[in-house]
């Protein structure tokens, strides 16, 4: 049921008492993680707890990409969409929209791209990193492509650095398949 089919609802919680309000929004705000924290974040945390945030997820992403060195493709997918996952998660908490582009970049970076290949499984799970990557790549680049012209200034030499190394590697021709810039203009 949405709030908004029912009009006489709404009208009804804003004539609630405040104490009770309260109550049903602390029972609510329990029920989901990502507001409870979105909302402490906002209210209990300032700028530099952004950046603790951040240095948390680059630290975690450094002991990650040694790991993944040793894995096969299959297993290296996984780690990968985890990674990207916690910068999602810290978009959806933050709502910092540079810190997302920053970390992924970061992470797209320093993602290596040679694996062993797995002998058994039907799947190229290879060409499935490769498609992942590349996907991963373009929503990066288009949320790049919104950021203020300053801020993308300061993260250009970081995106033409991810650039470079796809178009010199074995995914070049998958990145050109689909259409990812070769430079930042």
């Amino acid at each position: 049921m949405k709030l908004s089919e029912h009009k006489d609802l709404k009208t009804a919680i804003t004539e609630l008492p405040v104490k009770e309000k309260d109550k049903l929004l602390l029972r609510l705000v329990a029920k989901d993680k990502v507001l409870t924290e979105h909302l402490h974040y906002k209210l209990l945390e300032d700028e530099t707890d952004l950046e603790d945030r951040k240095e948390r997820i680059k630290a975690d992403v450094n002991e990650q990409i040694l790991e993944l060195k040793k894995l096969n493709a299959k297993e290296a997918l996984v780690k990968v969409r985890k990674m990207i996952t916690s910068v999602n998660h810290f978009y959806k908490v933050t709502k910092d929209p540079v810190g997302e582009v920053e970390l992924k970049l970061f992470i797209l970076n320093a993602i290596p791209f040679d694996y062993k290949k797995s002998i058994f499984g039907y799947r190229d799970f290879m060409m499935l990193f490769s498609i992942y990557y590349i996907k991963t790549v373009a929503v990066t680049i288009n949320k790049f492509k919104k950021l203020h012209e300053d801020l993308q200034f300061d993260l250009s030499e970081d995106l033409t650095h991810l650039l470079n190394k796809i178009y010199s590697s074995k995914l070049a021709g998958a990145a050109e398949a689909s259409n990812l810039p070769k430079e930042i203009s």
